[in-house]
């Protein structure tokens, strides 16, 4: 049985973790209020436009955007993989890479090649190690992101799917369902289709002012950075969510670890304790 020194200095150090997983869970339960206004005022705007664009994908007009095209073969898909920048958030992220690696090796049984874009450190430190094709990435986001950071890595993959060198590109995160339930997705972002939006097929007839070829390329545009967008801040809340979770489960690890110890330290004492009255005893039972 270990010293009761020692077992004082494993105590010490199991409580002053504990103090620390105490502090991150308070600091993650914060961030993750802040993380699901957010996210919340985003669905709404997130959820109309993509019923408009996936109306306009059916809607009868002389022009069409690449975005509405669908490729008869598909050769390459791209992977817009959306992850945490930092750890200790439980599974989350690694159910997330799992489910994006068996989409992968699916493709990759079809004969289809994969190009990522990987947002979140996590991830792309998980493509460069898994040998993937990373084409673009982003990561420090912070706890507050913008558009206006995300599009310029997602760019890169749209520019591809534009000029032919990918011919799907999916988006994969983890969605938000509760405090304690997030469940990894990977959704279709492009081509756009009315079937993949659970859209009828019914025809849609627009006027546009000034012209087809404006409207469409500006509302498509904000319906990709709006779709890349709430991936993000879903994630973000899932993150901080799981987080939150992990580190109380490690809070009450913590207390159930120095209660044994505790238990232990008290053995041992006694055990001490003992053996100091039976080498008295025994020491007065000599001399008398």
């Amino acid at each position: 049985m270990a010293g009761s020194k020692e077992i004082r200095s494993k105590i010490k150090s199991v409580e002053n973790t504990r103090k620390i997983t105490r502090a991150m869970e308070m600091v993650a339960a914060a961030k993750m209020r802040r993380a699901q206004e957010r996210m919340r005022a985003a669905r709404p705007y997130a959820e109309k436009i993509r019923a408009v664009a996936a109306h306009l994908s059916n809607a009868s007009s002389e022009y069409k955007h690449a975005f509405l095209v669908k490729r008869e073969v598909i050769k390459k898909v791209g992977v817009i993989l959306i992850t945490s920048d930092k750890g200790l958030c439980g599974g989350l992220n690694s159910n997330l890479l799992r489910l994006a690696v068996n989409k992968m090796k699916a493709w990759d049984s079809e004969g289809k090649a994969v190009a990522v874009c990987a947002i979140g450190n996590k991830g792309l430190g998980f493509m460069n190690r898994f040998g993937a094709e990373v084409k673009s990435h982003l990561i420090g986001l912070g706890d507050a992101p913008h558009h206006e950071s995300l599009i310029g890595a997602v760019k890169v993959m749209l520019d591809a799917y534009v000029s032919g060198e990918i011919d799907a590109i999916h988006i994969c995160y983890n969605h938000f369902v509760n405090t304690m339930k997030q469940e990894p997705c990977v959704e279709q972002l492009l081509p756009l289709t009315g079937e993949q939006m659970g859209d009828s097929q019914a025809s849609w007839d627009y006027i546009y002012e000034p012209d087809a070829k404006v409207v469409i390329d500006n509302l498509l545009t904000r319906y990709v950075e709006s779709l890349v967008y709430q991936g993000v801040v879903e994630n973000m809340a899932s993150e901080q969510s799981s987080r939150m979770v992990a580190m109380k489960a490690a809070s009450d690890n913590a207390k159930s670890v120095i209660a044994d110890l505790k238990l232990i330290y008290n053995k041992a004492r006694q055990a001490a304790i003992t053996r100091e009255i039976s080498e008295i005893c025994s020491g007065a039972a000599a001399v008398g």
